[in-house]
């Protein structure tokens, strides 16, 4: 795991999220690039480059944020792109190879019955670089326990599994795989990946309606440091595409969540 990407925006929460990131890549020996995106609406009789005024601002204001963290030697550098989150990602990871996202889990402003907000839930959603979201005002600790919970132990792309087997092997932690039987669940689903088999330090199964239902059971018990999920089209999130935002009663993790890419 070489570069890291933290999308920050105005919310108070930026700072947070950042210094999150710095502490994550410093264990990972990573680089953090800070990036912000911005629009602009075109009006009539402009007669000076705006894209470049704005962009600097935007540089600016990002600058306030690193500012105001402990950098702890990690190069930090920061990036700024015309147009959407999703646009702009696919942009910066062809010039610069992104294996991480590190994102804030909502704007302060947005009401508190949902999980996530637009630019979180959008990068979840439509992205192929694995996500970590971090709660709000939640505070840097070393990752020792990892709860990873599937419906299904298919995953046909290696690749998917690599950021999970890089924070393992890095952190030196202990992974627990929960496996949650829900109403659709088949028998090849009991088939599991390999590699997802080795990086598994205890195994159970349970019973629910939903992922997040299997979640809520068990993770007092296991009580981990990260929550580890896949992303797919039969699966987490499976009801919730058409949407960027996500509510609490849908899904809601107390402690960073990592959503990887699945088997589609």
């Amino acid at each position: 795991m070489k570069n890291i990407l933290v999308p920050i925006g105005s919310s108070a929460n930026a700072k947070n999220t950042l210094q999150y990131a710095i502490e994550f890549a410093t264990v990972m020996q990573a680089n953090v690039y800070v990036f912000r995106a911005f629009s602009l609406t075109a009006k009539a009789g402009a007669m000076i480059n705006l894209d470049s005024i704005v962009a600097r601002e935007q540089v600016a204001s990002v600058k306030a944020v690193v500012d105001k963290v402990d950098t702890k030697n990690i190069n930090v550098q920061i990036i700024s792109a015309k147009g959407g989150v999703i646009d702009s990602l696919e942009t910066i990871q062809k010039e610069l190879g992104i294996d991480l996202v590190i994102v804030g889990q909502r704007p302060n402003g947005l009401q508190e019955a949902y999980f996530l907000g637009r630019v979180a839930g959008s990068l979840v959603k439509q992205t192929d670089i694995p996500v970590l979201v971090i709660p709000n005002g939640y505070v840097y600790k070393p990752i020792k326990k990892v709860l990873t919970a599937i419906k299904s132990g298919i995953v046909k792309n290696k690749v998917s599994v690599k950021p999970l087997e890089d924070i393992i092997e890095t952190f030196k932690a202990k992974m627990h795989l929960l496996q949650v039987k829900t109403q659709d669940f088949l028998p090849e689903d009991l088939e599991f990946y390999s590699e997802l088999a080795i990086l598994t330090s205890s195994y159970n199964s349970s019973e629910n309606a939903t992922l997040f239902q299997g979640v809520l059971e068990h993770i007092n018990k296991h009580n981990p440091d990260i929550i580890c999920v896949f992303r797919r089209k039969r699966g987490f999130f499976k009801k919730l595409w058409e949407q960027n935002t996500i509510k609490k009663i849908d899904f809601e993790s107390r402690v960073p969540l990592l959503v990887l890419k699945g088997a589609e």
